[in-house]
């Protein structure tokens, strides 16, 4: 799965003009019966909560079932994994992508980012006695 500028570029957007709240919100009110949320939890100029997680899962994986050629949607845990694999390639850091990522620890990031042998090779070359000593 690959994500396009596009896509980088709708935070912002949704942003446009913000100053306070949460960014994705809730169509409907929650039932009053409803634990009181946090105040950051609510938006302070329609009184909406914050879209639940589970309500964006399922709106992500409605909106992107026809891109997806299984036919089910992608996941926001997909989303996030290919956010980090297209960083990796990038040529990020692990220590790079552990701050975006918010892992505890570096070797958790081996589940989402498979960098491979040609990494390995390039990261050896770059280090090469050799490599040091010819001028960029």
């Amino acid at each position: 799965m690959h994500w396009a500028t596009g896509t980088a570029r709708l935070l912002p957007r949704l942003l446009k003009g913000r100053t306070a709240g949460p960014v994705f919100l809730a169509d409907r009110r929650a039932p009053p019966a409803a634990p009181a949320p946090a105040a950051a939890d609510i938006c302070p100029t329609t009184g909406r909560r914050r879209l639940s997680y589970p309500r964006s899962e399922y709106l992500f994986k409605t909106a992107t079932r026809a891109l997806d050629p299984h036919d089910n949607g992608w996941t926001l845990h997909q989303l996030r994994h290919s956010a980090l694999q297209h960083l990796a390639a990038a040529g990020r850091t692990a220590a790079e992508l552990q701050a975006k990522s918010r892992h505890a620890h570096l070797a958790s990031l081996g589940a989402y980012v498979r960098l491979g042998e040609h990494t390995s090779a390039r990261v050896t070359a770059d280090t090469a006695p050799a490599a040091r000593r010819r001028p960029r």
